[in-house]
């Protein structure tokens, strides 16, 4: 199978928010890799292929080698996938970030 991502993949471990608009609730799930034009993270909520997605991303300052940093994206759900049979309830969501922001602001709190 060929390898058809055009941005760098980071396998990256972060607390995600993730809003579906439509539904006004949120959720909070962990990424597990993350590019500039995409995001896998696995979440315990169901999600279906093309809903619309509000996320944010929390860069530790661990990572930033200062303060928090939150990286706040528009996307779309392109795949989702049944987690392992051994209990785990969580799916894994494969989604397109369509447009992003970073945010270096200590008022954006989750």
């Amino acid at each position: 199978m060929t390898d058809r991502r055009t941005a760098r993949r980071y396998d990256l471990s972060l607390p995600v928010l993730i809003r579906v608009p439509v539904e006004r609730d949120a959720c909070s799930g962990k990424t597990r890799d993350i590019s500039t034009r995409g995001v896998y993270f696995l979440i315990e909520n169901r999600l279906t292929a093309g809903a619309e997605l509000d996320l944010t991303m929390t860069l530790p300052a661990e990572v930033t080698g200062g303060t928090e940093v939150f990286i706040r994206a528009i996307g779309k759900v392109v795949r989702v996938e049944k987690g392992p049979e051994d209990g785990d309830r969580r799916m894994g969501v494969a989604a397109l970030i369509q447009r992003y922001e970073i945010v270096r602001n200590e008022s954006m709190k989750m």
